[in-house]
């Protein structure tokens, strides 16, 4: 019975679509400052809600970028099309801007599709948030709970609520866990998806039958099951930048920065020089403001501009492994709340595998990162303490390796200032740097550099939501 009713709730929301489906502007950046305003939103929403709508092609979106002049520039050139770079690309064009976006490699190819694939507030920052009494986490939390809200609604197609199970071996576990579960149903507030609840350790089997009864040599009492969303993580991706481009926006993947052009009176950055990695050709375009959104390779684009600049990135690498179905029920997520050094690790039903991860471990940048044995072997000896089935590596279909360009401020002097949120640093004339953050929030950065641009950009590095 309590299957039956959490699988209803917890039921994939997917709808089958074409990779390249636009996301819907449910909630446009428009406002009314822009330009055009309500005319302006109704028009867009036109246009991403037409099925017969085609992106341009590749070689129309390099001739727009081509086209684009000392004289005559865009307003924004963004280079990197991850999350962040796509986001910042829909948000410029939704306002009325001439926009062009580069990418290196090819849409979502890079920290943007080797997520979680969880769209979440982050229960552990409102751990920390309480614990540590600090407002920026609590802060942190209530915008991404906003913003999961509304991402989900945005891409219905590719998006949808999932339920995690907590698993709870003593009575004070249970305690902990359903009144800090409680709590991040309060801080969503009216953007909820589901409320939380406690269900028994026999209803919790019958829930989710992989999981074992006994851990540590404790029995278990129960489990609390919340809800975040889960996501398609590279298609929306894909999505965002084909809305992007079909508004206007010139989206060019396979296309490198080589190097940024500075004006010759004021040494301000005014475009790039980009190579066609496909056609080996190579051209100038130019912009009012070059926006730096290449995720772990930000430094390399900063030193374009400056030889000297420090570095900005703090590579993490996040270790996911793919295991067959039966470790995890469709529609079901199991968090392993602690881990023995502490931390987090998701065990999830992901298009009909079990995605399990991930680690957090310092590495070095590089174009194709590649998942360390060891790595593979702490998120199975994780997950097996809480399973009631054998973990095996012959098990592993695939693994996977994201590099999260944590940031910190290249001013600071130690690494203090390391930072899970996006910051924003302009440490040359013309080129912002927005890096850092989560997946679930690549919406509100988008606005909050536009907002920059409009009042000048930074002098000095800022988290946005600090």
């Amino acid at each position: 019975m309590a299957a039956s009713k959490l699988r209803a709730l917890g039921a994939v929301m997917a709808v089958t679509g074409m990779s390249y489906t636009a996301v819907t502007l449910v909630s446009s950046p428009v406002s009314a400052g822009d330009r055009g305003a309500t005319a302006a939103l109704e028009s867009e929403r036109r246009r991403t809600a037409d099925p017969a709508a085609v992106v341009p092609s590749r070689e129309v979106q390099a001739a727009a970028l081509m086209g684009a002049s000392a004289a005559n520039p865009l307003d924004v050139l963004v280079i990197g099309g991850g999350a962040t770079g796509c986001g910042v690309a829909l948000d410029a064009v939704s306002r009325g801007l001439r926009v062009g976006l580069v990418e290196r490699e090819d849409f979502s190819s890079g920290t943007s599709s080797r997520s979680t694939k969880l769209i979440h507030g982050g229960v552990r920052y409102l751990e920390k948030a309480v614990f540590n009494l600090d407002y920026g986490q609590l802060k942190l939390v209530f915008h991404a709970l906003k913003e999961r809200k509304q991402v989900i609604e945005n891409a219905p197609h590719l998006c949808h609520a999932l339920p995690c199970m907590t698993p709870c071996f003593d009575w004070f576990e249970t305690l902990y866990y359903w009144v800090g579960l409680k709590m991040y149903d309060l801080v969503a507030g009216r953007r909820m998806l589901h409320l939380s609840r406690y269900y028994s350790a026999d209803e919790s089997i019958e829930l989710f039958p992989t999981l074992a009864r006994k851990g540590h040599n404790r029995s278990l009492k129960g489990t609390v099951v919340y809800y975040d969303g889960q996501m398609n993580d590279s298609r929306l991706n894909v999505g965002l930048a084909c809305t992007a481009a079909l508004l206007g926006a010139s989206v060019f993947n396979h296309a490198e920065v080589i190097s940024l052009i500075k004006d010759e009176n004021n040494e301000r950055i005014i475009g790039a020089h980009i190579r066609d990695n496909l056609s080996r050709k190579e051209f100038d375009t130019y912009a009012k403001v070059v926006v730096n959104a290449a995720g772990p390779f930000c430094d390399s684009i900063r030193r374009m501009a400056n030889k000297e600049a420090p570095n900005m990135i703090s590579p993490s690498s996040g270790v996911h492994i793919v295991l067959p179905d039966y470790y995890s029920p469709e529609g079901m997520g199991l968090i392993v709340p602690k881990t023995k050094d502490g931390r987090v690790v998701f065990m999830l039903p992901w298009l009909g595998r079990t995605v399990a991860g991930t680690t957090d471990s310092s590495t070095v940048i590089t174009m194709y990162p590649e998942p360390h044995e060891d790595e593979i072997r702490f998120i199975l000896d994780a997950i097996s303490d809480y399973l009631n089935v054998q973990v095996r590596r012959t098990d592993v279909l695939s693994a996977w390796s994201g590099i999260r360009p944590l940031a910190m401020d290249p001013s600071a002097k130690n690494t203090e200032s390391l930072s899970r949120d996006h910051v924003v640093h302009e440490d040359h004339p013309g080129l912002i740097t927005i890096t850092g953050g989560k997946w679930t929030t690549y919406r509100r950065y988008g606005y909050g550099i536009q907002s920059d641009m409009r009042l000048g950009t930074p002098k000095k590095a800022f988290t946005l939501l600090s």
